[in-house]
């Protein structure tokens, strides 16, 4: 059993960049006397958290929660969902995968192959290249009909551009069908109120999902067009919350799925995947009624969780993740500790251990969840971050823990509300918390590691490039930016211990310069495969 020189605790801000634009920056406009006071006094590092700095195939792409914690935890860059599934498709792997064949077998000459999963080109959980690339292969290999069922985003794209991939979508596939080809869009509806629910946070979303995709139940639209328009004109709803809908024809859903089809969900990242992947899949199923099981040859992108193997079926295998932060310290005998509220505890848990589930040490790791809200996120922005809190301040009282990590979900999940008062209480919520966080270390007389894992909060209204400033409403009100965005996000180290046994490097860091940074602190030699330590011992 190894000691450490003196305890650390990570602690994650989710969705808390720095961009240098105050307007529509709700990190910049909220009062966060702790924040500034930390920024200005201790040392910060400015880190990467988006494209190839986190396994993403280009520096256009926006960072995530998944691949951020997979940098933080690992230590090391490997590439990730989107760069994986791109490779796949373009050496044709995926195609000539066993399980793209028996999805083609199954279906012959009279089945469906459906399509289920998030409509856009945002590439954090799916990318609408990947589908056309698998629907054109699906026709090549002899499918005679494909029917999609469209998530639409507002979240990673814009909040109102559901349409800029409807309509040359459905334009696209009218080109591509012909007399022994028929592929339409079948069902849909909005990521936050159908199908992606995450962590069993809301079993709910999901049934919802069944019965519009594979039962064809809910309101008939003769096109997914009409129904965005029609619901927009009802509801005033953003994308992401629009409610489900059905496409029929004289009367009948154009799109159930029945014995002898194949489903495919095209989402490649995990979280949000896991759960409609168990409704088709797990035999045993009983978290909702499903009223009628098809069956169905059903596949993953890519193997959601890989330690539960769900879904037992996939098209592309997700990276092998070695050599973790977690795994090292469980092997030097430290007790560690992970926290989060529902909504962000697979990230300190599965994504910070390499997409691994369970813990590798169960005598030296102890995992706490604090059950999520189930309301809307503006409506309730501190969340749980108060009752985070205190079990940190617990632990770090207690003792017991040499490395400890939680993650503050506020920044991200109000700010893909699109609300910037919301998002702006929110930080002021985890602000106060800071505030008593920072006494609990220094009395512990521990080291805190202040970071995030990407940006939302700092950027909260759509910015247009070539006019240089924010973009309006018709209304002349600014138009809300709900995605994750490419700026940096601070890394603070808060230490009144030690820190005159270390200086700072001087350098061009990413998230995953982060475990090298931490195990340093610890009284360690990083491991040689790490991303080098932003800190040197003198």
């Amino acid at each position: 059993m190894s000691k450490v020189k003196t305890p650390v605790v990570t602690i994650v801000m989710d969705g808390v960049g720095l961009c240098p634009r105050t307007e529509g920056n709700a990190v910049a406009a909220a009062s966060t006397p702790t924040l500034d006071m930390l920024m200005a006094k201790y040392p910060t590092f400015s880190l990467k958290a988006h494209g190839t700095a986190v396994g993403l195939p280009s520096d256009d792409d926006m960072g995530n929660s998944e691949v951020g914690h997979n940098a933080l935890g690992a230590g090391q860059v490997f590439a990730q969902g989107a760069k994986l599934v791109s490779s796949a498709i373009e050496s044709e792997k995926l195609f000539n995968s066993e399980s793209w064949k028996k999805v083609v077998a199954q279906v012959g000459e009279s089945g469906t192959v459906h399509f289920i999963g998030l409509f856009s080109d945002g590439n954090v959980h799916s990318h609408i290249d990947h589908l056309k690339a698998m629907i054109v292969r699906a026709k090549a290999d002899g499918v005679k009909k494909v029917r999609i069922h469209v998530l639409l985003d507002g979240r990673d794209v814009g909040e109102t551009s559901a349409l800029e991939y409807v309509d040359p979508f459905e334009a696209w596939l009218k080109d591509l069908c012909d007399e022994g080809f028929d592929a339409r869009i079948a069902s849909g509806g909005g990521r936050m109120v159908i199908t992606m629910d995450r962590y069993e946070a809301n079993w709910s979303m999901v049934e919802k999902g069944w019965h519009t995709h594979v039962l064809g139940e809910g309101r008939y639209f003769a096109s997914a067009h009409e129904a965005v328009v029609t619901y927009r004109e009802e509801t005033g709803k953003i994308d992401q919350d629009l409610p489900p809908f059905v496409i029929a024809e004289e009367g009948k859903p154009i799109g159930t799925v029945e014995d002898g089809d194949s489903v495919i969900f095209f989402n490649f990242r995990g979280d949000r995947a896991i759960e409609i992947s168990k409704a088709f899949d797990d035999k045993d199923f009983d978290k909702f009624d499903r009223v009628r099981v098809p069956d169905v040859v059903y596949a993953g992108m890519l193997e959601y969780d890989g330690d539960a193997h769900v879904p037992s079926m996939y098209l592309v295998s997700p990276p092998e993740i070695s050599n973790t932060m977690g795994e090292y310290l469980a092997s030097l005998g430290l007790n560690q500790y992970a926290l989060s509220e529902t909504q962000k505890y697979g990230h300190v848990t599965y994504f910070w251990n390499g997409n691994r589930s369970g813990k590798f040490n169960e005598e030296l790791e102890t995992y706490v969840e604090v059950p999520s809200d189930v309301v809307p996120f503006e409506q309730r922005p501190w969340m749980k971050c108060a009752e985070i809190t205190d079990l940190l301040i617990e632990a770090l009282e207690s003792g017991k823990y040499d490395y400890l990590r939680v993650n503050f979900p506020n920044g991200d999940m109000v700010g893909h509300t699109g609300s910037f008062a919301a998002t702006k209480i929110s930080m002021e919520a985890l602000d106060l918390c800071l505030a008593r966080i920072l006494k609990a270390v220094d009395k512990a007389g521990a080291v805190a590691v202040i970071t995030a894992d990407h940006g939302n909060a700092d950027e909260m209204y759509e910015y247009n490039k070539k006019k240089g400033a924010v973009a309006l409403n018709e209304d002349g009100t600014p138009k809300a930016k709900t995605s994750h965005t490419l700026n940096p996000v601070p890394c603070i180290i808060y230490d009144n211990t030690g820190r005159n046994d270390y200086e700072c490097v001087e350098g061009q860091y990413g998230l995953a310069n982060v475990a090298a940074t931490v195990v340093t602190l610890l009284g360690f030699e990083p491991k040689e495969m790490w991303e080098k330590s932003m800190i040197k011992i003198k």
